[in-house]
């Protein structure tokens, strides 16, 4: 579990070893920026993640440390990850988790996309 949010980038983790070809995932688009695959344990019809190839703990550290360039590349490939996957017309939901206090459990900044359904309103 990632506590901050920040910190050093463990290589070890899942994400890394996905990125690095190590474990096999259900790959549903990729580019310069992203890898999208299809989560294992999904919370809708369609539940894709979004992994940034360059190595980021969390939201915190990829927003405060990643170029313009790349932040931009990333949000514009979850866009085309929700197109890909037919969402634009009935909506989708994009999360992501940063810290103790989030749940994060994989420490690699990701996105999660979700649809196919109508999504129950946001517990808080």
């Amino acid at each position: 579990m990632v506590v901050n949010g920040k910190g050093p980038y463990d290589s070890q983790n899942i994400f890394a070893k996905i990125l690095r070809g190590e474990i096999p995932c259900a790959k549903v688009f990729e580019n310069d920026w992203v890898l999208a695959f299809n989560d294992i344990a999904p919370k809708a019809p369609v539940h894709v993640l979004i992994i940034p190839r360059n190595a980021y703990v969390s939201f915190m550290d990829f927003s405060s440390t990643a170029p313009a360039e790349e932040i931009a590349g990333v949000m514009q490939a979850a866009g085309e990850v929700a197109r890909h996957m037919g969402l634009e017309e009935n909506g989708y939901r994009l999360i992501t988790n940063a810290g103790r206090d989030s749940g994060q459990e994989v420490p690699h900044f990701h996105l999660h996309l979700l649809g196919g359904k109508a999504l129950p309103a946001f517990p808080i």
